[in-house]
């Protein structure tokens, strides 16, 4: 029998490793991250339950003036509209006062709902695989391992299709702005990279979150739409307004991907509008 192969992102008995730490913030990010934690205390105080870094930042690998920064905050109740006009101000604030980062993106949630059963899969496995504790308690303490398997590669990814037909009406809003499609391209392309990714990542049986090597892993079961992947794994990091590949990425791979996806794994459970 031949030994199996070890992959990178998994422990000794084949559960996804929590990657990311404080301890490899770059120094030059440093100060935005402490910018970050006060400016949440201040704005949430007691219904803060928790705040946590993800992305590149806390993964090492950002790259001065052209990394976001990229926070999950987890309040005590289930946040409204003014929860989420605060996020936005302080992430407006944090990009215009650290010209280290390019843009803020906050993903905000109810305590409840990151912890509930129909998340456990997606949201759930985020918090404790993706994403490094900043404030709070660490809801991962209640959450359970995960291997990278069909069923966590359904939940994560499983909804392309239904995303699908938004992705093609901001597109068309973005025909007449550079700006507006390069930030399209750069979104698009690392949700397809990913989702690519996760639709082999059982076979694989590893995780990664670099996406040039996820689109190498893809490539070994897919050659055919190879060079398409490692296209957008390029514009992942390097983004272009090209409406060329926005249109292939609506009108060609997309919709090859769904396809494939749900015959592979089925579609993700739905969630309530």
């Amino acid at each position: 029998m031949a030994e199996a192969v070890h992959r990178p992102g998994l422990d000794p008995q084949g559960y996804i490793e929590r990657e990311g730490s404080l301890g490899r913030v770059g120094h030059e990010f440093r100060p935005v991250v402490a910018a970050a934690r006060g400016r949440l205390l201040d704005v949430f105080g007691a219904r803060l339950d928790s705040a946590y870094l993800y992305g590149s930042i806390p993964r090492g690998t950002a790259r001065v003036a052209r990394s976001d920064l990229d926070l999950l905050v987890a309040l005590c109740t289930e946040p409204g509209a003014a929860d989420r006009e605060a996020v936005r101000v302080v992430g407006e604030a944090l990009d215009d006062e650290f010209p280290q980062i390019d843009g803020v993106g906050v993903l905000l949630y109810g305590r409840a709902r990151l912890l509930s059963d129909l998340e456990t899969y997606d949201l759930g496995w985020f918090v404790a695989c993706l994403c490094t504790p900043l404030l709070g308690e660490d809801l991962a303490e209640h959450l359970p391992r995960y291997r990278p398997d069909s069923l966590l590669a359904r939940e994560t990814n499983g909804d392309l299709a239904v995303l699908l037909p938004r992705w093609r009406e901001r597109v068309s809003g973005a025909k007449d702005s550079e700006e507006a499609r390069r930030s399209l391209v750069r979104f698009m392309s690392r949700h397809l990279v990913r989702t690519a990714f996760t639709l082999v990542m059982p076979r694989w049986n590893g995780w990664t979150s670099d996406l040039r090597e996820m689109a190498e892993a893809f490539a070994a079961y897919y050659p055919q739409r190879a060079e398409q992947l490692r296209a957008a794994a390029g514009y992942g990091y390097e983004p272009s307004g090209d409406p060329v590949a926005l249109r292939s990425y609506v009108d060609d791979l997309g919709p090859w991907l769904a396809e494939e996806y749900a015959r592979v794994h089925g579609v993700k459970t739905p969630r309530p509008e």
